[in-house]
């Protein structure tokens, strides 16, 4: 039997099989699911742990700014000695320590400190839609890793057999000959696809490792024993509605929209250095010159003092070489680049939209050509074998058909794989492939970003301070190397 089973599904799902699915009796009691795949990739792939941790800095740009219009305060302190003095100088002091404390507060910065929190709240909004195109990516490679190891299963076993076989007919093609019914030519033509056949098991054994060791690297864990995936969900009717979907929601678009927003402010920013500001302060000055103030009269003078003084400052810019309109021209032109490349990306998610969906399509079509490849293969097999044993067909009619069959059936193996693949792209492209979309939260809670932004947004205190770094995801290197050994096949009922 295949490692596959049929598509049946024409518009609301891909399956492998609406039929019951057995596991040989040889087969090992754990076994891993799609879905313990992508839980896994989830929650521990590097690339995704860190798009996490790109977004929580970018989370810091929202404090970052308010700080620009929030109060500021700042003390100094200064001692000096006083080495050479003025000969002139009767009463100058030998020492003197001085402390300041300044009080700053913004009032008006020309809408610099409003518009720069706006454009970071839309860079964080645009920073949770590369985190779900991430997300959406690695679990799009998860999918086709995972497929890759049942197709190169498939394939490798198909290989096996086909050695098998071969052999068998090898046996048998040696031992017509030494009865005088076949000739030499005849046992070196079994010999030669015995050979070929050989050499495409070693191919294909190693194909089979490459794809358990991709598959490691993108889930964290060994592949073996992987079971037949579930339905897709929610594949579109036509390609026009998949069209609209991926438009309204596939991640690389909304950020990109986002991003084109934080750009507009950006250009409001740059233009507020034209514009005045407007401060309030406060000062107070200690100082105490340390009983040496006033030389031989010093008894005369106070060796301590304190002032303080409180203002407001309006800065009126009235001339800077151009450089706020040179900057405003420059941030424009960045607004301009961004809302270029939301064009750019749309066109991007219709093209791979409609191409997934026209490879989906296509997929589907392979698979019910080669399913009548294969059954029409296995008759003329037979048929072939039938006549050939009354002398009607020829050791090579045989070898001719035995590899077609196997073509088909590889044909068939790898269509399947594609066309799954395909719908997974397409959901992907629609975004419709995150975690949320897929139920993964019975690996434990989803991780959500909200939580982080609302945590930073507010702190003022200059010690808060995370926890040290350290990677979250896992590492591979105490994994063994994947080997080469085909499981038993999964049984299909069709």
């Amino acid at each position: 039997m295949d490692l596959f089973v049929k598509i049946l599904s024409r518009h609301s799902t891909l399956a492998f099989g609406a039929a019951t699915l057995a596991i040989a009796a040889s087969t090992p009691a754990q076994s891993d699911t799609l879905r313990d795949a992508l839980v896994s990739a989830y929650n521990t792939n590097p690339t995704l742990a860190g798009a996490r941790a790109d977004l929580r800095a970018t989370d810091e740009e929202v404090p970052i700014n308010i700080a620009a219009g929030t109060p500021t305060l700042n003390a100094t302190a200064t001692h000096i000695e006083f080495v050479q003095q003025s000969a002139n100088q009767f009463t100058a002091p030998d020492r003197n320590l001085g402390v300041n404390g300044q009080l700053n507060v913004p009032i008006y910065s020309g809408g610099a400190v409003r518009n720069g929190i706006r454009a970071a709240e839309e860079r964080i909004e645009a920073g949770r839609a590369t985190l779900r195109g991430t997300e959406s990516s690695i679990f799009s490679q998860t999918v086709a890793a995972y497929m890759d190891v049942l197709r190169t299963e498939a394939l490798a076993r198909l290989a096996q057999n086909q050695v098998e076989v071969l052999e068998v007919n090898l046996e048998a093609t040696s031992d017509r000959f030494e009865i005088g019914d076949l000739t030499r030519t005849d046992v070196a033509q079994s010999q030669s696809r015995l050979a070929v056949a050989q050499g495409d098991l070693q191919t294909a054994l190693a194909n089979l490792i490459s794809a358990r060791e991709t598959y490691l690297q993108l889930v964290g864990k060994d592949a073996f024993q992987l079971e037949a995936p579930p339905p897709l969900p929610n594949l579109p009717e036509t390609v026009g509605l998949a069209v609209v979907t991926a438009l309204e929601n596939n991640p690389d678009l909304v950020a990109a929209e986002e991003r084109a927003e934080a750009a507009g402010y950006d250009t409001k920013i740059a233009g507020a250095g034209r514009l005045p500001t407007l401060s309030g302060f406060a000062n107070v000055d200690y100082s105490d010159f340390f009983g040496s103030l006033g030389g031989p009269i010093s008894q005369d003078f106070r060796q301590s003092e304190t002032t303080a003084n409180i203002g407001l400052q309006l800065t009126i810019p009235i001339f800077q070489g151009g450089l706020t309109a040179a900057r405003q021209r420059q941030a424009g032109a960045r607004e301009t680049s961004a809302l270029e490349q939301v064009v750019a990306t749309k066109r991007s998610v219709i093209q791979q939209t409609r191409a997934a969906y026209a490879n989906f399509e296509a997929s589907r079509a392979v698979i019910e050509s080669s399913k009548v490849a294969v059954e029409s293969a296995e008759v003329s097999l037979e048929g072939v074998r039938a006549e050939n044993s009354i002398g009607n067909r020829t050791i090579l009619d045989v070898l001719n058909a035995e590899q077609e069959l196997v073509q088909a059936k590889a044909q068939l193996v790898t269509a399947r794989r594609n066309a799954y693949v395909a719908g997974f792209t397409l959901l992907a492209a629609m975004g419709r492939a995150e975690a949320r979309d897929l139920n993964l939260d019975t690996g434990g809670p989803l991780y959500d970003p909200v939580v982080n932004a609302d945590r930073v947004r507010n702190k003022l205190w200059d010690w808060d301070r995370d926890p040290k770094a350290t990677p979250k995801s896992t590492s591979t290197v105490d994994k063994p190397a994947a080997d080469a050994m085909i499981g038993p096949p999964l049984i299909i009922e069709d």
